[in-house]
């Protein structure tokens, strides 16, 4: 226990295959064990009850659980030890024996009364980030993540520039906050940054003012850039020694000719970096109160192109049989062909009062909403001059955001 102008050293643990003992399975211990499972150690719990998430790491082998109370002996061999229950009179009990068996000791319910104090961690890249403020646990949470903030953000150097490559990074549905943290830690360290037109650009306003962008908006049916040209760029500014973020919308995978990109770098001997993004076809829905599953109501969720029409011979698409499914059919790239798309499914045999929701730049200031059924869906869309990029959800979960205000969909 600390007194007058002490400080805590902080140092970093190497835990692994060592003896750990948490007293207590709650929600406390619950928190603190994802980090020291990950840290390689030899967890054993000791607690009459645990959540069912702790309960799921012992049954994965991830802990040993003791079904029982704590009593003495238990930290005998123990290389640290942390207090996790709501009883102050065990934890007191627990910190003792750990005094005696010279085991450092976290007590959860009472920091500053163990031997040890637990920071505020998070990783960023590699670095494990580590804030004690003297047992203010609100402060230290406050500044750590203030740290990773900056670190994610490309605020703060943590390294040598990024070497030379590609980074197909997935932006999300537009709005920038929805970027991955990785997306975002990558974009900061770009040099050059090749961006589509559905990307969340908000974001290229942060970047420093020696990064070179590229526009490779691919706008429907006008001033396009080839796909050739954009894997010309990505290849010749990476063989240059320059780390090239390739900035898509949604997901560089889901009908955003990322493969095609992956492919011609690597057929160039040019690493690549994937970066999962959000992707449209299911959060752009979310956006406007559109689930595109719903217990009972839809146990399929289908994603289709709608860049070519189901009579077009380039189709690959089977309209007939998504016509058949009672799920959800998720369109993307359809508005100008919206009318063909519905004439196939109501040929299909997809009922005409099937609910439909076309969401235009889902997630971003300038979203808009058209509600209305399979029938009249196309003849809306003109009427409210909606354009792309939009998204179409059609099936029953369109309809369940009359919920929402207390009716029956």
């Amino acid at each position: 226990m600390l007194s007058g102008m002490e400080q805590h050293y902080l140092v970093g643990l190497d835990l692994a295959g060592k003896r750990v003992v948490v007293v207590g399975g709650g929600t406390v211990a619950q928190r603190r064990l994802p980090r020291l499972v990950r840290s390689g150690a030899a967890i054993e719990v000791v607690s009459p009850e645990v959540t069912p998430s702790v309960q799921a790491m012992a049954d994965a082998g991830e802990i040993a659980w003791h079904r029982r109370p704590y009593a003495t002996g238990d930290l005998t061999d123990a290389w640290y030890v942390l207090c996790c229950t709501s009883d102050q009179g065990v934890n007191i009990e627990v910190a003792a024996e750990a005094e005696d068996n010279r085991v450092f000791c976290v007590r959860a319910d009472a920091g500053s009364e163990g031997s040890a104090v637990t920071p505020a961690t998070g990783e960023h890249d590699g670095l494990l980030v580590g804030v004690l403020a003297g047992g203010e646990h609100q402060r230290s949470a406050a500044a750590r993540d203030g740290l990773l903030d900056a670190l994610r953000e490309g605020r703060i150097a943590d390294r040598e520039p990024a070497p030379a490559g590609v980074a197909l990074v997935g932006g999300g549905p537009g709005d920038p906050e929805l970027i991955t943290v990785r997306g975002r830690r990558l974009l900061a360290r770009a040099d050059v940054v090749v961006a589509d037109r559905l990307g969340p650009r908000d974001l290229l306003d942060e970047l420093a003012p020696n990064v070179t962008v590229i526009d490779a908006a691919k706008i429907p049916y006008g001033r396009a850039a080839t796909q050739d040209a954009i894997n010309d760029a990505l290849i010749t500014h990476a063989r240059a020694g320059r780390f090239v973020v390739r900035l898509k919308g949604g997901d560089p995978y889901v009908f955003g000719r990322g493969f095609e990109e992956l492919i011609a770098c690597a057929q160039a001997g040019v690493p690549v970096t994937v970066v999962p993004g959000v992707t449209s076809a299911l959060s752009v829905p979310a956006a406007a109160d559109v689930p595109v599953t719903h217990r009972g109501v839809a146990h399929e969720v289908v994603v289709v192109s709608g860049h070519v029409a189901p009579d077009d011979p380039a189709s690959l698409t089977d309209w007939s049989a998504l016509a058949r499914l009672r799920g959800t059919i998720v369109l993307m790239m359809g508005v100008d062909k919206l009318s063909a798309f519905t004439a196939a499914l109501i040929a299909g045999g997809r009922e005409g009062t099937t609910p439909v929701a076309v969401v235009q730049e889902g997630t971003t200031r300038a979203q808009r909403v058209v509600r209305s059924t399979l029938d009249d869906v196309a003849a809306d869309v003109a009427a409210a001059g909606i354009r792309p990029p939009a998204v179409t959800v059609i099936g029953p979960v369109a309809g369940l955001v009359s919920e929402l205000d207390g009716e029956k969909p």
